[in-house]
């Protein structure tokens, strides 16, 4: 049987990062609703211009809209396993999902709002080149300054304290109803930590159990 798994996270709980690993390892299709709706709005589709609508007042873009945009692309994907990510975002788009296909398992990353606010918050860039430093990986030789020209460093405003803790706010409103309707399904897996490096290895483990790590069998055979 395909696997049919989707990945939750907050911003910042390292999403990205596990989703290229799990790619690269068990070579499933990687569903992003962030890139598929970029990808609408950049060819002006008539959903990609309709999201467009939304986004520009600011508001959510409506669960119908969500949905039809997701489960167009999944119909194509019908002989893969794949993971989507980014949707389901609401109890709403997980119950039409449920009606086209049968979900195997949710993995959710559960990093504490803490480390996530002390690593969004760390990123500050230099607006002329987009060079970026972290605070805690890779920060500037003076603080505040970037290392080749001598200017100020600044905070983008999705980077700001205040932002973060509004954005972990609303991703906490919106998914807390969607990861209790998958428990109560038995089918969310919960993995905790506060590094990627340290969660990922409990991660391929259960991955393992599921499906077959395709990188050594392309080691093997190059």
């Amino acid at each position: 049987p395909l696997l049919r798994a989707v990945i939750m996270g907050p911003p910042g709980s390292g999403k990205g990062t596990i989703s290229a690993r799990i790619i690269k390892h068990f070579g499933v299709k990687h569903l992003s609703s962030g890139d598929l709706l970029r990808d609408n709005m950049q060819k002006k589709t008539e959903v990609g211009i309709l999201a467009k609508s939304y986004i520009d007042r600011g508001q959510l873009i409506p669960d119908h809209i969500m949905t039809q945009l997701m489960l167009n692309e999944i119909k194509g994907l019908d002989q893969y396993n794949w993971l989507l990510d980014g949707f389901p975002r609401t109890v709403a788009q997980a119950e039409a999902l449920d009606q086209e296909c049968h979900i195997d398992t949710v993995i959710d990353l559960d990093v504490p709002f803490e480390t996530i606010k002390c690593r969004l918050t760390a990123r500050w860039i230099h607006p002329a080149s987009g060079r970026v430093y972290n605070l805690e990986f890779s920060p500037p030789k003076v603080q505040g300054i970037d290392d080749i020209t001598g200017e100020p460093l600044v905070q983008r405003d999705d980077d700001k304290p205040e932002t973060v803790s509004k954005r972990l706010q609303a991703y906490d409103a919106q998914t807390k109803p969607v990861l209790e309707y998958y428990r109560k399904k038995g089918l969310l897996k919960s993995f905790s930590g506060r590094e990627t490096n340290k969660i990922w290895p409990h991660i391929y483990a259960f991955l393992q159990t599921k499906l077959p790590d395709v990188s050594q069998k392309d080691a093997a055979n190059p």
